[in-house]
Parts: structure tokens; C-alpha cells; sequence
């Protein structure tokens, strides 16, 4: 098992230091190397290759388990357990970063406030009939940029979503106003969000009631009223916000957007919807 690590490490690392840092001797690699490739070397190879291939097509944040799912879609008959061996021979993981969280809801205010209808019922079988919204932010060297987005919980699609060095309404309205344009969706929807001021002001009720959407509110302080929403923006964190420093502003946008657009909706295999994308999950429906 050493030896096949050297090999498969040997396109970036000197197989002599290889040796050293393991306490094997080189001739021994180099003896072993030499004798003929076995088939189920060479089965092992063309998988790593594959693992190597498919981590970096998903921006390197898949675990085992999405990239299981894509060699199996690939044809490749592998079991997990092996794919989770040699992502760990080859060093490829899933790395989540330490959390910093700010506070990015303002529930200290007299406005009326809508009941939890949603109350954490979570699967949904028709698209366009639950969206859940919420704030985030991303840290810049020229301060944070505010993100609202609009998820629809059966797809999991983020729908809309909006970018401002600001959280307020004006924010949070554009976020639901693109979704609004883009999906149409029907008179009744649940509109799901938390007890922030951006949600419950006068102008954001009046933005709903003019859609036709039913409001409905986590309790205070309480994010799993929200979890799906709250999971998307750790998602965000983890495999995008974590992973750089942004200079500015725009750069951070850029970047994104790209996830969203490009990758989240379109590329992204969830774990929740069978290993499809939302954009996948959603081809279901028409």
C-alpha cells in the first residue's frame, strides 16, 4: 500500500524524499514499480485518475460520497468504501473551515411579525410552492458584502438573490423580486424568512402581499426554523467564501455569482434530491 501511495504522490513529490518520509527504500519502490502492472493495479489506477478528475470538476469540495455517485453515473462499478480509500491514499478530502459568524438579523424592532407555518416541514413535492430566504455575508478587505437569497425547498434551486454592501430592504427585495420574475410563481406561495427588520417592514409585507405570498416566520432565535437556508449558506462558506481572500467587493460578486449560477443550481450533485442537481431535480417537473 506504501508503494502505491509513492506512485500515485510521484507526479508531485520526489519519489527518493517519498521513500524517506515513509522509512522504505527506494530500490524496493523502484523493484516493485518494475514488475508487471496487475489487473486490478491497473483498475485502481484508472479509478484514481477518475477521483482525481471528477474532485476537480466539482471545485474540489466533494467528499466520497458525490464522487461515488459520479463514477457510478460514469459506468465505473466501485463500491464507496473503496472510492473513501483511495481518496485518502491520493490526500483529496472535504474540508469544512473553522466558523465566524455574524449577526446579520435585526429582530430588535416593533414590527408585526407572521406565525411559523412552515414549522420545519422541510420536504416539499411541488416546486414554486415554498421558498425560503435568509441574509448572509462575505468578508472583503474593503468590508463585507450582504448576500439574500431565495431558495425554492423542493429543488433546492436558489431562485433569486441579491448583493449589496448594505443589509436592508432594498436588498432583500430584489432578491424576491428576481424570483418573482423568473419562476411566476402561483398566488398562495409560502414565503418562509426569520424575524429580521429587512422581512418584516412595511415596504418588504407590501412587496409580499402585491405577489401574493403567504408570510411565515421562524421563532426567535431559533436558525433550525430555517435549516435548509442556514445549510445552503454553509455550503456558500465552506466551498467558496473559506477557500480565498476577496480585495474587493466586485471580486467577491463575481465569484458569487459564478457558484450560484454555474455551480450550485447547475453542477452541484445534493445528497438530498438522489445525487442530482437542482437544476436536474427540477427537469422532473416539466
Amino acid at each position: 500500500m506504501m508503494f502505491a501511495f509513492i506512485r500515485a504522490q510521484a507526479k508531485d513529490f520526489a519519489v527518493r524524499r517519498l521513500c524517506e518520509n515513509l522509512e522504505v527504500s527506494p530500490s524496493g519502490y523502484y523493484a516493485w514499480a518494475s514488475r508487471p502492472v496487475s489487473r486490478r493495479e491497473q483498475r485502481r489506477d484508472v479509478l484514481a485518475e477518475r477521483i482525481r478528475a471528477i474532485h476537480a470538476a466539482a471545485r474540489s469540495v466533494y467528499g466520497s460520497p458525490k464522487v461515488h455517485q459520479a463514477l457510478l453515473r460514469e459506468g465505473q462499478k466501485v463500491c464507496r468504501n473503496t472510492v473513501a480509500r483511495l481518496m485518502n491514499l491520493l490526500g483529496i478530502a472535504s474540508k469544512a473551515r473553522p466558523k465566524f459568524r455574524v449577526r446579520t438579523t435585526d429582530s430588535d424592532h416593533t414590527d408585526p411579525v407572521a406565525p411559523n407555518i412552515l414549522d420545519r416541514r422541510f420536504r416539499v413535492d411541488k416546486i414554486n410552492t415554498v421558498w425560503t430566504t435568509d441574509i448572509t455575508y462575505i468578508p472583503t478587505d474593503e468590508g463585507f458584502l450582504y448576500l439574500a437569497g431565495v431558495m425554492d425547498l423542493c429543488s433546492r434551486r436558489i431562485v433569486g438573490w441579491s448583493m449589496s454592501h448594505t443589509r436592508d430592504a432594498a436588498l432583500t427585495s430584489r432578491a424576491i423580486s428576481m424570483a418573482v420574475e423568473r419562476r411566476c410563481p402561483p398566488a398562495g406561495f409560502l414565503h418562509h424568512s426569520d424575524r429580521g427588520s429587512q422581512y418584516t417592514c412595511g415596504d418588504y409585507r407590501a412587496l409580499l402581499d402585491g405577489y401574493g405570498a403567504r408570510a411565515s416566520m421562524s421563532r426567535t432565535g431559533d436558525c433550525y426554523d430555517n435549516a435548509p437556508t442556514e445549510s445552503l449558506w454553509g455550503k456558500l462558506k465552506t466551498e467558496l467564501v473559506h477557500r480565498q481572500t476577496f480585495r474587493t467587493r466586485d471580486q467577491a460578486r463575481r465569484a458569487v455569482f459564478d457558484y450560484i449560477e454555474v455551480f450550485y443550481n447547475r453542477q452541484r450533485l445534493h445528497s438530498s434530491l438522489g445525487y442530482l442537481t437542482p437544476e436536474q431535480f427540477e427537469e422532473r417537473f416539466t
